[in-house]
C-alpha cells in the first residue's frame, strides 16, 4: 500500500475519532486541569468556603475569584500541615484583589481580603 494511503486512511481514522470525542466531552462539560493553577483552584471550588461577615464578599464574587483568578505558589504556603495557604489574586468590580484561603482537611475558610 503506498504511503499516501496509509496517510490518508490515518487521517480519516484521526478525524472521525476528534469528531466524536468533541461530541461525547461537549455533553459531559468535563474540565481538565492538568496545570496546578486550574487544579488548585478547580479543588478550592468544589469545597463549601466559610466567608466571615468582616469580609465584604460575597460567594458570587467568591466564585467569579476562583474560576477567574490566579494562584500566586510564590506567596502561598502549599507544604503547610495540615493547613494549606493559597494566596489568590483577581479582579472583582475592576479591582485587584488579593485574598487568603486556608485549605484545611476539614473546612476551608478565608483568613484575608
Amino acid at each position: 500500500m503506498p504511503l499516501i494511503k496509509r496517510i490518508g486512511f490515518y487521517l480519516l481514522g484521526f478525524s472521525i475519532g476528534v469528531v466524536f470525542l468533541a461530541f461525547f466531552f461537549k455533553e459531559k462539560r468535563a474540565e481538565f486541569c492538568y496545570l496546578p493553577n486550574c487544579r488548585v483552584l478547580k479543588e478550592l471550588r468544589s469545597k463549601n468556603i466559610e466567608i466571615a461577615p468582616e469580609f465584604k464578599i460575597t460567594s458570587t464574587q467568591l466564585n467569579h475569584l476562583l474560576s477567574q483568578g490566579e494562584v500566586l505558589f510564590s506567596k502561598s504556603n502549599v507544604k503547610a500541615n495540615p493547613c494549606k495557604s493559597y494566596v489568590i489574586e483577581g479582579k472583582i468590580s475592576e479591582n485587584k484583589v488579593e485574598v487568603i484561603i486556608e485549605d484545611c482537611p476539614n473546612k476551608t475558610f478565608i483568613t484575608s481580603f
